[in-house]
C-alpha cells in the first residue's frame, strides 16, 4: 500500500492485518452469527436451514457456539452428537457432497474475513474434517446410488417447496 507524504513524495506503508485470532466465546459467537448470516441466504444451501430444518437461529447459535468453543478453546461446553441431527435432516432432503463443499466454502470465507491465527486455521481445518466425515457417512446411508449425469457434488435442488 502507498500514500503521499505532506512533501508530495510517495511513501510505502506496510499493510497491517487488523484481524486477530479467535480468543473467547464472544469471538466464536461472532463467527457463528456471521456464518449463518451468509448461509441462511445462500442460493445453494440456504433452503436447508430455512425451509427444511426451519432453523431457529437464536436457539441454535448457543448450541453451535458451544460446539466450536469446545473445539477451538477447549471449553468443554458442548455435549451432544452433531451427526444425528444431520442424519435426520438428510432424511428430509438428501445432503449431497456439494452441499458440504458449499458449507465449507462459506465457513472458511467467514473465518478468513474475521480472524487470522492459529485458532482460525484450526476452525477451518476442523470444519473440513467434519464436512468430509459427515458427507461420507451420509452417502453411505443413502439407499439409492447417485444418478448418472448429475453435476459435480450431485446438486440439483435450488429451491425447496413443501
Amino acid at each position: 500500500m502507498w500514500s503521499t507524504s505532506p512533501a508530495g513524495r510517495v511513501v510505502i506503508v506496510p499493510r497491517v492485518d487488523a484481524r486477530r485470532d479467535i480468543e473467547d466465546r464472544a469471538d466464536v459467537e461472532r463467527l457463528v452469527r456471521a456464518f449463518y448470516g451468509r448461509a441462511l441466504t445462500d442460493p445453494i444451501i440456504g433452503f436447508l436451514f430455512v425451509d427444511v430444518a426451519k432453523l431457529d437461529l437464536e436457539e441454535h447459535v448457543p448450541v453451535i457456539a458451544s460446539f466450536w468453543e469446545t473445539i477451538l478453546l477447549g471449553a468443554q461446553t458442548y455435549s451432544g452428537g452433531a451427526f444425528a441431527v444431520h442424519a435426520s435432516l438428510n432424511r428430509l432432503a438428501p445432503l449431497r457432497p456439494g452441499h458440504f463443499e458449499r458449507w465449507l466454502a462459506l465457513w472458511s470465507a467467514t473465518v478468513d474475513e474475521l480472524f487470522a491465527g492459529k485458532r482460525a486455521e484450526l476452525a477451518k481445518a476442523h470444519a473440513q474434517r467434519v464436512a468430509r466425515a459427515f458427507s461420507r457417512r451420509l452417502q453411505g446411508l443413502a439407499e439409492d446410488p447417485p444418478a448418472e449425469g448429475l453435476p459435480p457434488g450431485g446438486l440439483t435442488i435450488t429451491t425447496w417447496r413443501s
